[in-house]
């Protein structure tokens, strides 16, 4: 059986949702983050850098959510949630997947650090990334007024991937999507997925 390693509040609900998508038996594992918003010592036993989500499928222990994901999805999953290479929809799939990490999170990550100091609140340097990350969200919501999933009209786990910046992150870099109608249509229509609803109700935020 496969085994989730969850920290509370990371990107590793991504895994137990896609379990849950997928009709996988996993066991969940949690671990909480220490005062310090770090991972507790026992999670660098698990990875040295202490970085969620990991799982572990036998002999194999993997770390990296994007990594996890396609793992699953090819070894457990059939292919299932994956557009075919010789699909139309599987340029728009490849894309996305690897634009959640690659570009949204990577920007993210950048804007909360910048924004935990305070002698760079004012500064040309966090005036500009708080644009870039604005432009960012701006793209994606006009991506997404064509189209109801983000590799087209079937769900994919490009979607598990690309969720994450616009939930759990931003209670921890606070941007308000409001004025991205069509991300907020999205947003809705995962929170309407039952197998969202009982990922959340086991690994969402807090837990």
């Amino acid at each position: 059986m496969i085994t989730i390693h969850h920290l509370n509040d990371s990107r590793s609900e991504r895994i137990v949702w896609l379990a849950e998508e997928l009709g996988l038996p996993y066991k969940l594992v949690r671990h909480q983050r220490e005062k310090t918003g770090a991972a507790p010592p026992e999670y660098k036993e698990l990875h040295p850098l202490g970085k969620a989500p990991v799982i572990e499928d036998g002999d194999v222990k993997l770390a990296e959510s994007g990594a996890i994901v396609e793992y699953l999805v090819q070894r457990h999953g059939g292919g299932r949630l994956a557009p075919k290479p010789e699909d139309a929809s599987y340029r728009d799939y490849i894309y996305w997947m690897h634009f959640a990490e690659g570009s949204l999170m990577t920007l993210s990550m950048v804007a909360l650090f910048v924004s935990r100091i305070p002698e760079a609140k004012e500064s040309p340097v966090k005036q500009r990334i708080d644009g870039r990350l604005k432009g960012m969200l701006a793209f994606v919501d006009a991506e997404l007024a064509s189209r109801t999933w983000f590799a087209g009209d079937a769900f994919t786990a490009a979607d598990v991937m690309m969720l994450f910046p616009f939930t759990t992150m931003r209670h921890y870099l606070d941007y308000d999507i409001s004025a991205y109608p069509n991300i907020v249509a999205y947003v809705k229509r995962i929170e309407a997925r039952p197998a969202y609803v009982k990922a959340m109700s086991l690994a969402g935020r807090g837990k």
